[in-house]
C-alpha cells in the first residue's frame, strides 16, 4: 500500500505526521520525501545514507552542420525551448520538459539528447525504515521529474509513505498519482479550511480515497471539522497543541518515540486507513 501525505499549504505539520508515523509501525516500512524543493524529513528521522545518484533529464543538442532549419523541431515544442533565427538553432534547457518530440520530428536527424541535472537522490535507513529522498538543484525551476525519480523506487511490496510537498500543483499531483489513499493533514484557521479546500479537489480529480489529520485541533474555530463532515472526509487523527509536542519538534525529535501513547496513536491510524482502503494486515 502507498499513502500519501499531503497539505493545501506548508506548515500544517505534514512532515510531522509522515515521520512519526513511520517510526510507528511495527515491521518494515518505506518513507519517500517527495518534498524535493525543501526536504526536511531527515532532519527528524537522521538516516544512514548509503547512496547518493544524481539525476539528470534529457534535453536536446543540435547538430548545425545536419540541420535544414526546417523549422519543424520549434513548431512541435509547447514549451519554446527550441528557435530557429536564421542559420542559427537555439536551445532553452531550462522550458525543456524531456518530451522527446524534437527528436522525432526531426528529418534529418540531427538532433541528439544530453542529459541537464536535475538534483541528487538519497537513500538511506534508519531503524527499521528504508528512507529517499530528491535533494532539487539550485536554480532548478522543474521538480516532478525529480519527484518521479524519488518515486521511482517505491517498493514494488509493504508499505510506502510519501511526503508530498504542500500546495496543489504540479509538484504535488507528481507525489500523489498512484497511490492507494491520501491522508491531508490541515489545521482549524481560515487559512487552512481555504488550502484545504483547494488540495480535497485535487484528489477528488485524481480519484483516490482520502481523510484528514487536524494538527493543533484545539485553536481555531470549529470550520474544518463542518467541511469534512458535509464532504464525508473522515477525520482520522486530531493532534492537540501541546508544549511538550512542540517541544520535542524544537529538538528535532519525534514524538512517537518520546511520548509511547502517541506510538498507538499512529498505529491506530494507519489501521483505520487499512480498513478504509481494504488493504493492509488490518483490513477487513
Amino acid at each position: 500500500m502507498i499513502i500519501s501525505i499531503a497539505s493545501g499549504k506548508g506548515g500544517t505539520g505534514k512532515t510531522t505526521v509522515a515521520t512519526n508515523l513511520a517510526v510507528s509501525i511495527d515491521g518494515p516500512v518505506q518513507l519517500l520525501d517527495c518534498d524535493v524543493e525543501e526536504p526536511n524529513a531527515h532532519l527528524f528521522l537522521q538516516p544512514t545514507i548509503q547512496e547518493t545518484k544524481t539525476v539528470t533529464t534529457p534535453i536536446p543538442e543540435i547538430d548545425l552542420e545536419k540541420c535544414s532549419q526546417c523549422r519543424k523541431c520549434m513548431d512541435i515544442c509547447r514549451f519554446r525551448a527550441i528557435a530557429v533565427i536564421g542559420d542559427t538553432v537555439l536551445t532553452f534547457p531550462e522550458l525543456c520538459h524531456s518530451c522527446g518530440g524534437c527528436m522525432a520530428v526531426c528529418p534529418e536527424g540531427a538532433i541528439t539528447e544530453t542529459g541537464r541535472e536535475l538534483g541528487v537522490l538519497e537513500t538511506g535507513a534508519m531503524n527499521g525504515v528504508s528512507f529517499v529522498h530528491g535533494r532539487l538543484r539550485v536554480g532548478e525551476a522543474m521538480s516532478p521529474p525529480l519527484i518521479r525519480a524519488v518515486r521511482e523506487r517505491t517498493w514494488a511490496d509493504g508499505l510506502t509513505l510519501i511526503d508530498a510537498p504542500p500546495g496543489t500543483s504540479c509538484p504535488v499531483i507528481a507525489a500523489m498519482k498512484d497511490t492507494d489513499f491520501v491522508l491531508l493533514v490541515t489545521e482549524p484557521t481560515p487559512f487552512g479550511l481555504h488550502d484545504l479546500k483547494l488540495a480535497v479537489e485535487a484528489v477528488k480529480l485524481l480519484k483516490i480515497p482520502m481523510g484528514l489529520v487536524v494538527n493543533r485541533a484545539d485553536m481555531g474555530d470549529d470550520m474544518v471539522k463542518s467541511y469534512a463532515g458535509t464532504e464525508g472526509i473522515p477525520i482520522l487523527m486530531e493532534i492537540p497543541f501541546d508544549r511538550q509536542i512542540a517541544e520535542s519538534y524544537s529538538r528535532g525529535e519525534l514524538f512517537a518515540l518520546t511520548m509511547p501513547a502517541w506510538r498507538a496513536r499512529f498505529r491506530g491510524l494507519l489501521e483505520d486507513i487499512e480498513t478504509l482502503t481494504g488493504k493492509g494486515v488490518g483490513a477487513k
